[in-house]
């Protein structure tokens, strides 16, 4: 049985830790890629415990030039890339009057730009094997908007229709793109979040019909759909998990 290798970023902690643990569950060998390296090798520590096989690699999805180099550094690991999980991310919640460029730069350049240039340097990979599946994490900020996060709705849009576009310009190639748009979640970065706004998680969970926010390990299962054989003929598609928060 062929071994696919999983590119997957900010796989440092939170989200994409578990997408990483549960690929490499699913005998994958695993990319973690982060800007957090001490995060990355614990991420690494984690699978390795589980008898799966992982490499860590320094990546700041906001640089081309690092994103090329962490690419480089994961073809000396294990020849190869056949799955990306691009999931990095960051928000700072606040009115958008209230907000300043310096944020909006920030936050398009992880959520949108880090998208784009890990797929950029990765596809071409893809398209030489013959084989490769992307899946990019939005929001259902991108879907419905969301009070405070103007920018970070709009730049997740922005992946939501990258992924539309790229998923026909790739389907030539049989490489299937979609994206999963997660609800509110329980993670590091909505934590450091809540930190701004006291009560909002309380607030969510009693909006959501589920009356829970989503679990690393629920994102993770949408992903682990979207990259086995199972999704073979999916692609462009974008996946609410939410707890039925958005019913679109």
């Amino acid at each position: 049985m062929v071994q696919h290798v999983a590119f997957v970023t900010g796989a440092g902690s939170g989200i994409g830790r578990e997408i990483a643990r549960l690929l490499a569950s699913r005998s994958l060998k695993i990319i973690v890629a982060d800007i957090n390296m001490a995060g990355a090798e614990e991420t690494v520590s984690i699978i390795k415990e589980n008898n799966g096989e992982a490499a860590a690699v320094y990546c700041d999805v906001t640089n081309l030039e690092s994103v090329k180099s962490a690419v480089q550094d994961s073809l000396n690991y294990y020849q190869q890339i056949d799955v990306l999980v691009n999931n990095a991310g960051w928000d700072k919640v606040e009115p958008f009057l209230k907000s300043e460029p310096d944020t909006w730069k920030r936050i398009i350049d992880i959520n949108l730009m880090g998208q784009i240039h890990t797929c950029k340097a990765i596809l071409p990979l893809m398209i030489e094997s013959g084989y490769g599946k992307v899946v990019n994490i939005a929001s259902d900020a991108a879907r419905v908007g969301s009070s405070g996060e103007a920018v970070y709705s709009a730049a997740k849009g922005g992946v939501v229709a990258l992924t539309k576009t790229l998923a026909r310009e790739m389907a030539r190639h049989k490489i299937n793109i979609n994206c999963v748009a997660p609800g509110p979640s329980n993670t590091p970065l909505f934590q450091e979040i809540g930190s701004y706004n006291e009560g909002l998680a309380g607030a969510l969970e009693k909006a959501i019909p589920f009356r829970r926010l989503a679990q690393p390990e629920d994102i993770a299962g949408a992903v682990a759909y979207f990259v086995s054989d199972e999704a073979g003929y999916v692609t462009g598609q974008t996946l609410s998990v939410s707890g039925g928060l958005t019913m679109l």
